[in-house]
């Protein structure tokens, strides 16, 4: 190519020698070199194909220097019949003949190529490599994209099927040798359409296309031979259609829009069932469930403790499904999820540790929404503890649930905990709640969960205000009956035989006395109900500047101070306490006192055998196992693989290998 081009630079300064006007043999020879030059340039390749790779055309060079070849062959046999100077006859025009054009999806053809090359060596990652649907786009994708509109419109879907089983022919079915095959066919045909078609300034419509192209994708993922070098392109195309459609569910403009066309093509006069979120959840679910039930040997573990085969994808499909979830608040539809992983999974302590943290974190989560607060403290500690102590952000939101599931089981935290980097402002937010309920101040509680106080939105945002609010409630009232009797008890004698005891009008008199002192008027003003805050039961109060009243309620009259609390609201509370073991003893209704059993055996006296501790009673009810965690304990006593043995109980002896056997 380098003679090529020298032959277009131009001449400077006197002119050669043998152009010189000496003769008409020179002048011939001279229109002679002449229409060689010319020819020579009519053989160049047009600048419209200079920036393609001719490496791969090896055809057009062929066909260039076997043009050259032909002209140098006929000036010579013209120089040789025209060389006596009574011949000054002009020469035969030259015909050129038509050089090659490269191919018009020369750059398609060469990214087939390749694909072929990719699947026969079974290298899923260099496929992901080479699948780009995220822009900026390199240029040769760009070509590429021209490329499909220009030779495969829309309207020839049928040439472009044709064009992939020339260069993606279905030779292997088995996988054993590498080849393609039917599914992966039709994610080409989906991924060529997607790069053609695709508009990026308009979300909608790329999230529906490239929700259509996982969806082909994971099909593909589902072959038995070769399905496995899908699975890294399956991973990358899911993460890419769930961050869209996160940013998606914060445009109500277009999630409404889809949701109309949602109710339109299913038909239905209302709206549909699911919002984009759940739908893409559900999609991306698909690939979870491909990935777990893949039946592998050694229970998809290898010999060196790794996952085999498409087993590596369970938990990163399994997180992204869940981060949809929970993005859309629909958690209920993950307890499939949870319950199928502890059926089929391999151990989770094989996988690599952020996967182990992003699951144990949407576990412990899913467990604190189901009121399973000890179960989501295990999964949130062992996620916290696995957790890199340079991912402050991540550890951060562990921790935000870790402290919340603590303090409802009765432990607050420390303040060395509270002092690291990913604590930082959560004191300010749980110390108060904490304060509450150590001292029993029932009315300083209720101002804390009121309709004004500062950090409701923040609690609200995460989904921990109301298990905070009614189930620490509960706690302050154990420490306020706690203190009452302190004060006012009688903790029996040993000359009398009489059991400690609390009278439960004290314990009314007392949650009377702080409601008033929230509610007052002259509390408010001495900061003791922190400023504008103000408590709830302050509705029932007259005041004298104008108050909005409901039309359903006008006219009613308005009480002229708080409600008070009465003995049946505390001895129903004093009950509930019993019934969940926090307070040992029983209710006398006719006295109406709260007796303290085993008070004269206790050395802590009356007030430790009639308050347990929190902490301890509840831990001393459950233990550490953890639905839909998958832990290697099978050694532990009485546990055959991972699963509670006793008696009556069956035994599946299905994997169990004969005795002196070597070890897998």
């Amino acid at each position: 190519m380098g003679d090529f081009r020298a032959s277009n630079r131009q001449w400077n300064g006197a002119p050669p020698a043998f152009l010189s006007p000496s003769g008409n043999s020179q002048a011939r020879q001279a229109r002679q070199a002449r229409q060689a030059r010319q020819a020579r340039q009519a053989a160049l390749v047009p600048s419209s194909y200079g920036n393609i790779d001719y490496s791969q055309s090896r055809e057009h060079l062929r066909t260039v220097c076997v043009t050259l070849a032909q002209q140098l062959l006929l000036a010579q046999a013209q120089q040789s019949r025209h060389c006596s100077p009574e011949h000054d006859i002009e020469p035969d025009p030259i015909v050129v003949p038509t050089v090659m054009a490269p191919p018009a999806t020369a750059t398609i053809d060469n990214f087939l190529s390749q694909i072929s090359k990719i699947l026969r060596d079974k290298d899923g990652v260099q496929l992901q490599d080479y699948l780009v649907i995220e822009p900026p786009l390199p240029q040769q994708y760009t070509l590429m994209v021209s490329e499909l509109r220009q030779s495969f419109p829309a309207q020839r879907e049928d040439s472009l099927e044709t064009r992939l089983n020339k260069f993606l022919p279905e030779t292997d079915k088995d996988g054993e040798f590498g080849g393609s095959w039917s599914g992966f066919l039709r994610f080409m045909k989906f991924y060529f359409g997607f790069l053609r078609d695709v508009n990026v300034e308009n979300l909608l419509d790329t999230q529906e296309m490239l929700a259509e192209l996982v969806s082909q994708c994971i099909s593909a993922l589902g072959h038995g031979g070769m399905g496995l070098v899908m699975l890294p392109t399956v991973i990358s195309f899911s993460r890419t259609l769930a961050r869209l459609t996160v940013g998606l569910d914060n445009r109500p403009d277009l999630t409404e829009k889809w949701v109309r066309r949602q109710s339109v093509g299913s038909g239905e006069d209302g709206e549909s069932k699911l919002n984009i979120v759940e739908d893409t959840a559900e999609k991306i679910r698909e690939g979870f469930k491909t990935c777990l039930n893949e039946r592998t040997s050694g229970k998809g573990v290898t010999k060196d403790g790794k996952p085999k085969g498409k087993k590596i994808g369970i938990y990163l499909m399994a997180n992204l499904c869940l981060k949809l979830y929970f993005q859309c608040h629909k958690t209920a539809n993950a307890t499939q999820m949870f319950t199928n992983t502890s059926n089929q999974s391999p151990p989770l302590s094989i996988y690599p540790a952020s996967q182990r943290v992003t699951y144990l974190y949407y576990l412990g989560r899913f467990l604190f929404s189901n009121n399973h607060f000890f179960r989501a403290k295990v999964a949130l500690e062992a996620a916290y503890n696995q957790c890199h102590a340079k991912c402050i952000k991540q550890r951060r939101r562990i921790a935000i649930y870790l402290i919340t599931t603590n303090v409802i089981l009765g432990r607050f935290p420390s303040a060395k905990l509270l002092q690291r980097p990913e604590a930082e402002g959560l004191h300010e937010k749980f110390l108060p709640i904490c304060t509450a309920i150590a001292k029993g101040d029932l009315a300083r509680f209720h101002q804390l969960f009121g309709s004004s106080a500062d950090e409701n939105d923040w609690f609200i945002k995460r989904g921990i205000f109301l298990p905070m609010r009614n189930r620490c409630e509960v706690l302050v009232w154990r420490s306020l009956a706690r203190k009452t009797f302190i004060l006012g008890g009688f903790q029996g004698d040993d000359g009398s035989k009489r059991a400690a005891n609390l009278d439960i009008h004290q314990l009314q008199h007392l949650v009377t006395f702080l409601e008033r002192r929230a509610t007052s008027h002259l509390a408010q003003h001495k900061g003791l109900t922190n400023g504008t805050i103000r408590h709830t039961n302050a509705i029932f109060l007259v005041d004298d500047e104008p108050v909005h009243v409901d039309p359903d309620l006008e006219g009613m009259e308005t009480p002229s101070t708080p409600l008070s609390a009465s003995s049946f609201d505390a001895e129903s509370m004093l009950s509930s306490l019993i019934s969940q073991d926090l307070l040992a003893g029983y209710i006398s209704h006719k006295l109406a006192k709260f007796v303290i059993i085993g008070a004269s055996k206790n050395v802590k006296g009356a007030v430790g055998a009639g308050f347990p501790n929190v902490w301890e009673t509840i831990s001393s009810k459950s233990d550490d196992e953890v639905p839909g965690w998958v832990q290697d304990d099978t050694a532990a006593p009485g546990r055959w693989m991972g699963k509670m043995v006793g008696a009556g109980m069956v035994v599946n002896l299905s994997g169990a290998r004969p005795a002196g056997s070597a070890p897998l």
